[in-house]
């Protein structure tokens, strides 16, 4: 039996994206979003407010980074999410966290988070608020790949539960895309 529960925010897994950018004096910012995803084979899409810094530096830069939060950080990148940017300097250094300068564009590279797409903004809507980068470039520790591919297994990304207010090991292989599929049979 089906139950309707009204209108929320469920949808699993969830990112847990990491957006960091600069500021206009060249500090770095970082925050936690949830609301993301790809939406073109090189572009993301993310639901985030006008009033938070990061949105700010973004118009103002033209850039950012998007990573995957991971288990190792997952304290860290909470407090990104819950620490405002707007009133503290920098939230990073406050959580021992560092950023390097990307070569691609203006925005910092957290170089405790070992994968980061590089991007360049293609919109923002401020009546959806909703903005769309180009992914230009993906940055990738070498420490989490197996055969020259991501290795999910060392990534460790996490996911975040709306439900629960939880964050989720995103970790088990269950079956091969565009492969399994081929072999149902009715």
């Amino acid at each position: 039996m089906r139950k309707n529960i009204g209108v929320h925010t469920f949808l699993y897994p969830q990112p847990v994206l990491m957006i960091a950018t600069f500021d206009k004096d060249g500090s770095p910012d970082c925050m936690n979003a949830a609301w993301g995803g790809i939406s073109d084979t090189n572009k993301i899409t993310i639901a985030i407010s006008a009033s938070h810094k990061t949105t700010k530096n973004i118009l103002e830069t033209k850039a950012f980074t998007i990573s995957p939060a991971t288990k190792k950080y997952v304290k860290e990148c909470d407090y990104l999410g819950i620490a405002s940017g707007n009133d503290i300097k920098d939230k990073l250094k406050a959580c021992g966290l560092h950023a390097t300068k990307s070569e691609l564009v203006n925005a910092p590279i957290v170089e405790e988070f070992p994968l980061t797409l590089i991007c360049k903004l293609v919109s923002y809507d401020t009546t959806s608020e909703i903005l769309v980068g180009e992914i230009i470039d993906i940055s990738v520790d070498e420490a989490i790949l197996t055969n020259n591919k991501i290795d999910v297994d060392k990534l460790e990304p996490i996911s975040f539960d709306p439900v629960n207010n939880a964050y989720l090991l995103v970790k088990e292989k269950v079956g091969n895309a565009f492969k399994d599929g081929l072999v149902f049979k009715k």
